[in-house]
């Protein structure tokens, strides 16, 4: 049996036909095409855009320094406190946060402390008996019941800061009111931490969004949970998908309305949710005022293409049409409507 994947569009088809075939082969080769520009993320225009990876650990950090990103937006540090029965020493913390430093060499690092709960649930730090984890005691909210791993974790970031001379931005999930985010600016700031940010993926996060800028440095949108949370649909639900959907025009909203936050304080808005990825809505996101794309870094190619052939002005016409339309499948439409023809054809759009 042949089966073509469209991966960048969500497809699986069984036994694609030939015009399907050659489609998805042209691609590919386009893509690859893509892949040789490797300068930095700006819009037609050039207004700066920058085009981070996402990464897990100190082994991602070194495959990606040699790709031609910025930086990374996202080191999802979990991976370190999974599948095991006691959270890792600040010994062992520092070395990984030290190795993937020192193989970015300079460039920006967005850590985002511990995101644990719900689907990623920890042996010694979750609680079994939870009957809505996604609403529980997850990402920073273990530092109600088990204060001693930010602590920790912390205590392992300012020490890989002072071993490379690279100071890490560093930011906390799942914070929900500007008092969580002074807190835990507070607490970084107290071991060295230099630049202080949080996750907004709360919708309560984004409508609050200036008032949590007073108190960080930066904020950074998790789409993924910021649409799970909007459209109250279970990320884990397959047949859901649609509402999951970042098109979605009220997940949209929120992020228009962070993105104003970001420009009214004049700090950065990010975005490290899947959404970054899709060229497509990326450039929507710039249109809205986002100043930073984190994804894998094999979607940062096809990003940098769109990006770098729509004109600022252009991609806020998108974000515009984007949030006046009824639907998520309206928003797409209308946004591909608008699109350089020429981007269409090589992305496929």
């Amino acid at each position: 049996v042949d089966v073509a994947v469209d991966a960048a569009a969500g497809v699986v088809t069984v036994e694609p036909d030939e015009a399907l075939r050659t489609t998805l082969v042209e691609r590919a080769k386009a893509e690859r095409a893509l892949a040789s520009d490797t300068a930095a993320g700006a819009t037609a225009d050039g207004h700066p855009v920058a085009l981070l990876a996402n990464i897990g650990t100190a082994e991602d950090a070194e495959r990606v320094a040699g790709t031609a990103v910025e930086g990374v937006g996202l080191f999802r540090t979990e991976v370190l406190f999974l599948e095991r029965a006691t959270a890792p020493s600040v010994e062992d913390q520092a070395a990984t946060y030290t190795r993937a430093l020192t193989a970015l060499g300079g460039r920006k690092v967005v850590v985002r402390t511990l995101d644990a709960g719900a689907d990623k649930p920890l042996a010694f730090a979750t609680a079994a008996d939870e009957e809505n984890p996604a609403l529980g005691v997850r990402g920073y909210r273990l530092v109600r019941t088990h204060p001693d791993l930010i602590t920790t974790q912390l205590a392992a970031l300012a020490a890989a800061q002072e071993a490379t001379g690279t100071a890490p931005w560093v930011m906390a999930p799942m914070i929900a009111t500007p008092a969580e985010a002074r807190d835990f600016a507070k607490a970084a700031h107290a071991v060295g931490v230099k630049t202080v940010g949080v996750m907004v993926e709360i919708p309560a996060a984004a409508l609050r969004a200036e008032q949590i800028l007073a108190e960080v440095d930066f904020v950074s949108l998790g789409t993924n949970d910021l649409a799970q949370y909007t459209m109250a649909t279970d990320r884990l639900r397959g047949e859901l998908a649609d509402l999951l959907s970042a098109w979605q025009p009220a997940v949209i909203e929120l992020v228009a309305s962070t993105a104003r936050a970001g420009k009214t304080t004049g700090k950065p808005v990010g975005v490290c949710g899947e959404s970054a990825s899709d060229p497509l809505m990326a450039l929507v996101l710039v249109g809205l005022g986002v100043t930073s794309l984190s994804m894998a870094a094999g979607a940062v190619p096809a990003v940098r293409y769109a990006v770098r052939h729509h004109t600022l002005a252009t991609c806020e016409q998108m974000a515009a049409a984007a949030l006046a339309a009824g639907s998520a499948d309206e928003a797409r439409a209308a946004v591909v409507a608008l699109a350089d023809p020429q981007v269409r054809a090589a992305l496929g759009w």
